[in-house]
């Protein structure tokens, strides 16, 4: 019986260690994971197109804040089928072990039914992000999160030299136009962070991915706006810079997309 335990307890303790050597990408699909194909610009925008489209193809040009409050029980992230659809962005999206990867659109880590009007606390913008560039094909080579912040200054790092590990560099909004497949940031909360001295800690943002750009105006498609996956159209300068009276803009993150 002793020795029992023993080996019972030798198998725990390996299992323990392996966990902590678990590959963070363990739970994604080989095609992604390996991935089959190069990172794709290509493959970015339809994925996003293809989830913009399941949630129903909505679009919001309003000023943030104008648009009347939804119904809490008329939530879309709420809806069967949509709620498990967030479950997968947090899932898929994030590393294996994140606390959050057990959340869905209505759900928290234990699988209880969260308030409707609470749901700021369960945001998925940045999960969304983060699913795309997974399926998409990026691999190790983005820093997958459940906060914008914590990519957008890892962008910077690139930007800055510190780093080549990711595939993202931070431009200045007033000098770099931004081209289907990247993601450009905006403040939220009031707060509008400056790319020449980011917090450092956590500060609130939300980005979108580029799917199309004309001249003098672009699409972006985010996650967990109006509580969809979500399209606006966003104006440009002549010269292909943002200029959006609505949302402070403050950094387009350039994604070094293999084709």
């Amino acid at each position: 019986m002793a020795s029992a335990v023993r080996a019972c307890g030798t198998v725990m303790f390996v299992a323990v260690l392996l966990a902590g050597c678990a590959d963070p990408a363990a739970h994604v699909p080989p095609f992604a994971r390996r991935p089959y194909e190069p990172f794709s610009r290509g493959a970015a925008i339809a994925i996003a197109r293809t989830e913009w489209r399941a949630f129903g193809a909505p679009v919001d040009d309003d000023p943030p804040g104008t648009r009347p409050p939804p119904d809490p029980d008329a939530k879309p992230e709420r809806a069967a089928g949509l709620w498990q659809r967030v479950g997968e962005y947090w899932w898929l999206g994030l590393d294996a072990g994140a606390p959050e990867a057990a959340w869905t659109g209505k759900h928290d880590s234990a699988g209880r039914v969260f308030p409707a009007d609470q749901d700021g606390r369960f945001a998925w913008s940045a999960a969304f992000i983060s699913y795309v560039m997974r399926i998409a094909g990026a691999g190790a080579r983005f820093p997958y999160a459940a906060a914008h912040a914590v990519y957008i200054r890892a962008a910077v790092q690139v930007a800055e030299g510190w780093t080549r590990r990711w595939a993202i560099v931070a431009e200045p909004p007033d000098r770099y136009p931004p081209q289907p497949g990247d993601l450009i940031c905006t403040g939220r909360a009031g707060v509008v962070p400056r790319l020449a001295a980011l917090p450092s800690r956590g500060f609130p943002a939300h980005c979108d991915i580029v799917v199309a750009a004309a001249p003098g105006m672009l699409d972006a498609i985010g996650g967990n706006v109006d509580d969809a996956v979500t399209l606006k159209h966003v104006p440009l300068t002549a010269a292909g810079l943002l200029a959006d009276p609505r949302y402070p803009w403050f950094v387009v993150l350039r994604v070094l997309y293999d084709q």
